[in-house]
């Protein structure tokens, strides 16, 4: 058995390094493409993909915002392809940064086009791992209004959940709108290879919880991390093929009736913020699950440990106050999770769906013409 999986998962540091390389090479282009269009005052962001993809919309869209002050909305594309008129605002120029990581799925693909039609002004970023995919081939042959950044070949994942994928195209979005020089951005992903490094440090008690005997993990994150817990969940119940069940949320809004599911046979896994200002917040939320007596399990992730938690692991990434980096290496938290329940479960990692419910490239969708749509 050739686990991809774990070697992609592995793999993640250097690839990052191989990011920031791509990205300091073709700076001057990415400059000339981006900057007269954030200088555009009416200009919406939207970041936009599907399944996982989406969630690195979902984690980044905070950070864009705040570095290009320009409204910045994370939106599936599975969502824009049925309702393009809740999304889209025609009379506003828009950026669609789009995510795929073979670039063929057919509601990327579809949403391009819904942009391009109801949009009166429309350019594309398109972050992807092939290049041979149809995205990255509609923005080469349409460089006035698109720009293609491809990642390095290593990141096209061969296994069917998407691990290197995933994390190289979060940090590149987060690298691209960044306003940090050449050198702190090396600083910073030297940092972030360090935290991702002290995380795999940890594949025996990774292995260990494994073993434990729970039928659903909650994954709780505030901020960017709430899309990163929602990756987390996916990675964990697609890798055991659905056997565990994953729900996320963040910690406030956990509070507000999604707390029922948590039981004794529940694993909680808190992605605790940089910012302490949430982490008042997100602490007391942990501390009041850890005074269930049903003596619910947990992992933390992020900070000093808290004896009160009795965590099975913890992980502190030492942050570094004001820096967004970091959540690209906590996303490794749900995929080593999810690849050691599924070699626990004897599933096969690369390919662990035994139905074929689910497959690396998404099939069977139809796509229909939208009869609204503002231009021909």
């Amino acid at each position: 058995m050739n686990i991809y999986t774990q070697q992609e998962i592995e793999g993640q540091p250097e690839l990052w390094h191989l990011v920031l390389n791509l990205i300091q090479q073709r700076s001057e282009e990415i400059n000339e493409y981006l900057q007269p269009i954030l200088a555009k005052k009416e200009l919406q962001i939207i970041l936009a993909g599907a399944g996982s993809s989406a969630f690195i919309g979902e984690a980044a869209q905070g950070v864009i915002q705040k570095q290009t002050g320009r409204v910045t909305k994370a939106v599936a594309t599975t969502d824009i392809v049925t309702h393009p008129e809740n999304f889209l605002c025609p009379n506003h120029a828009t950026l669609l940064v789009s995510f795929a990581r073979s670039g063929n799925s057919p509601e990327s693909l579809e949403t391009l086009k819904l942009v391009n039609q109801f949009c009166a002004e429309a350019y594309h970023l398109v972050i992807t791992c092939n290049k041979e995919g149809e995205l990255a081939q509609f923005a080469m042959a349409n460089p006035k209004t698109s720009f293609a950044f491809l990642l390095p070949e290593g990141a096209n994942d061969k296994s069917l959940a998407m691990t290197g994928s995933f994390s190289s195209m979060l940090l590149s979005v987060l690298l691209i709108f960044s306003k940090n020089d050449v050198e702190e951005k090396k600083k910073e992903i030297a940092s972030l290879v360090g935290k991702a490094q002290n995380i795999l440090s940890k594949k025996k008690a990774f292995k260990e919880i494994a073993t434990v005997e729970y039928e659903r993990v909650v994954f709780l994150g505030s901020g960017p991390l709430l899309g990163i817990a929602r990756e987390c969940g996916l990675k964990l119940q697609e890798l055991s093929d659905g056997v565990v069940i994953c729900k996320h949320d963040s910690f406030l809004g956990f509070r507000h009736g999604p707390r029922a599911v948590a039981n004794e046979k529940t694993l909680m896994v808190y992605l605790f913020s940089s910012n302490d200002h949430a982490y008042q917040y997100e602490l007391d939320l942990a501390k009041s699950i850890a005074c269930d007596e049903r003596n619910i399990a947990c992992v933390t992730i992020g900070r000093e440990q808290e004896i009160e938690l009795d965590p099975l692991l913890n992980i502190d990434l030492d942050f570094e106050k004001g820096k967004d980096l970091y959540i690209v290496t906590v996303a490794l938290v749900g995929q080593l999770l999810g690849l050691y329940k599924s070699l626990e479960l004897g599933l096969d990692p690369d390919n662990p769906s035994k139905s074929g419910a689910i497959s690396r490239v998404v099939e069977g969708v139809v796509i229909y013409d939208h009869p609204n749509s503002t231009k021909a």
